[in-house]
């Protein structure tokens, strides 16, 4: 029989605050981590002016956008896929061209970068490793000039860890969901730095392989699709390029033949 209403009690007000106290480490970390990476940020001025660029032609042009034309005219595109330019170019056309428009995304990435990181070793490890481990992210040297830079390496990174702690989290459990989505992701890095993005999957694959607890024949199924969720992920952009006359393009640069 359910106990009276005046019975019933909301957990206490210890409790609440025991809770929040638990989250306070991480939160200080983060916010510790978006000051430094904020701070004085503006100093690097344009950062890489080719990014910075076609960033402006994105803010000017959604085709340029879609194709990470170098200009607004698309007459030449950077030489890697756009994806770290759909970041700048959407910051640009909503808060109009400067150099806090270019690089305040990328410092965001490396907050979002440092809590994955703290999420992903905490899961296996508790909260005090996981906190070392993000605070060591946080503040190493080449990270944080990553992330306070517009290169295409922040939201490589970025996309990276997430896909670590995905496949952690389908390892855990055997959840294919989990393992397809470390695949959308490292799909989508390599829309954002090509091949790079693809030195991670040895670790991943063998990772569940040795680790998930399923059998091998349904192991080997969920890195199957995986794998088919990547591939989609990363090649539908390349898929839209090639299939469009070149003569209605910019010029594919990185290419030696458009």
């Amino acid at each position: 029989t359910p106990a009276p209403p005046s019975t019933l009690s909301p957990p206490g007000r210890s409790e609440r605050l025991s809770r929040w106290r638990r989250h306070v480490p991480v939160l200080a970390l983060l916010a510790g981590t978006t000051v430094l990476y904020l701070w004085t940020l503006s100093e690097s001025g344009y950062a890489n002016s080719f990014y910075s660029a076609a960033a402006q032609a994105g803010s000017q042009s959604w085709k340029a956008f879609f194709f990470g034309s170098l200009d607004a005219g698309n007459s030449i595109t950077v030489d890697k896929p756009p994806a770290a330019l759909w970041v700048m170019g959407l910051s640009v056309r909503l808060f109009g061209l400067s150099s806090w428009s270019i690089l305040v995304p990328e410092a965001l990435l490396g907050v979002a970068t440092v809590g994955l990181v703290h999420a992903t070793v905490r899961r296996s490890g508790g909260q005090v490793a996981g906190l070392v481990a993000g605070a060591a992210t946080a503040l190493t040297p080449a990270a944080a000039l990553m992330f306070r830079f517009n290169n295409p390496d922040a939201l490589l990174l970025f996309l990276l860890v997430a896909a670590g702690y995905a496949t952690l989290r389908a390892a855990e459990a055997a959840r294919g969901r989990w393992l397809a989505l470390a695949g959308v992701l490292v799909g989508l890095a390599f829309l954002t730095k090509m091949l790079q993005a693809f030195l991670v999957l040895p670790a991943f694959a063998l990772v569940y392989l040795l680790a998930a607890p399923a059998p091998l024949r349904r192991r080997v199924l969920h890195l199957i699709g995986a794998l088919a969720a990547m591939l989609v992920s990363a090649g539908w952009w390349v898929a839209i390029v090639e299939l469009i006359p070149a003569s209605a393009r910019p010029y594919i640069d990185g290419s030696t033949d458009n």
